[in-house]
C-alpha cells in the first residue's frame, strides 16, 4: 500500500467511525463494525489507531473556525454565529466530530471532559474576549458569553444529540440569530 493510499484509507476509516459513533455512541460501536463499513480489516484499524479508544480519539478531534464570527460589530454577532452554526450542522450531518463528542459524553468520562475543555477553549473563552473587547465590563461579558454558550449547547443537544428534527435551515438560522443577538445585547 502506498503512503497516499494509506492516508486515504485512514481518512475513510475515520469518516465511517465518526458516522457510526455519532449514530450509535461509543459503547455500541465495535472495531469490527467500523472495519466492515470501511471495507478494511479490523487489524488495519488496530495498526493505524491502536484499537477502539485510539480510533475514537482520532474521530473526535474537533475544530470550529469561529474567528470569522468575531469579525465585526457586536450588533451582527448573532447573525454571524448563527450562519456558522447552521453551516456546520447541515454541512455533514452524522459525521461532525463535535456531535460524536456530545453523544459520547454521557458514556465516556474522557469524552465529557474533552467536550467541556473544547467548549471552554473554542466557545466560552473567545465569546468572553470578544464581548469584553466590544466594550462590555468583565461581569457582563462573562455572563453573556456563558448564556450564549449554554443556549447553543442546549439547542445542539436537543436537536442533534437527542435526534429531534433540525428543521428548515433558514428558519433555524433566523431563530438562532435573533436569540443569540438578544443574549449578546443583554
Amino acid at each position: 500500500m502506498t503512503l497516499r493510499n494509506a492516508a486515504a484509507t485512514r481518512q475513510r476509516i475515520l469518516g465511517h467511525a465518526r458516522r457510526l459513533f455519532a449514530q450509535h455512541g461509543y459503547t455500541a460501536v465495535t472495531v469490527k463494525d467500523v472495519a466492515d463499513t470501511a471495507g478494511v480489516s479490523p487489524n488495519l484499524i488496530t495498526r493505524y489507531f491502536g484499537g477502539k479508544e485510539g480510533l475514537f480519539l482520532a474521530a473526535t478531534r474537533v475544530e470550529i473556525p469561529v474567528s470569522d464570527s468575531f469579525d465585526g460589530d457586536r450588533s451582527g454577532l448573532g447573525s454571524r454565529l448563527a450562519a456558522s452554526i447552521v453551516q456546520r450542522w447541515f454541512g455533514a450531518p452524522g459525521e461532525d466530530p463535535l456531535l460524536v463528542l456530545q453523544r459520547a459524553s454521557g458514556e465516556r468520562p474522557e469524552a465529557a471532559e474533552a467536550l467541556a475543555a473544547f467548549l471552554d477553549t473554542n466557545s466560552l473563552e473567545p465569546l468572553y474576549h470578544y464581548l469584553r473587547n466590544s466594550g462590555l465590563d468583565e461581569a457582563s461579558a462573562s455572563s453573556r458569553a456563558a448564556a450564549i454558550d449554554a443556549f447553543v449547547l442546549g439547542v445542539s443537544t436537543r436537536r442533534r444529540v437527542l435526534r429531534s428534527e433540525l428543521g428548515d435551515p433558514a428558519h433555524l438560522q433566523a431563530w438562532l440569530s435573533t436569540t443569540i443577538q438578544r443574549l449578546a445585547d443583554g
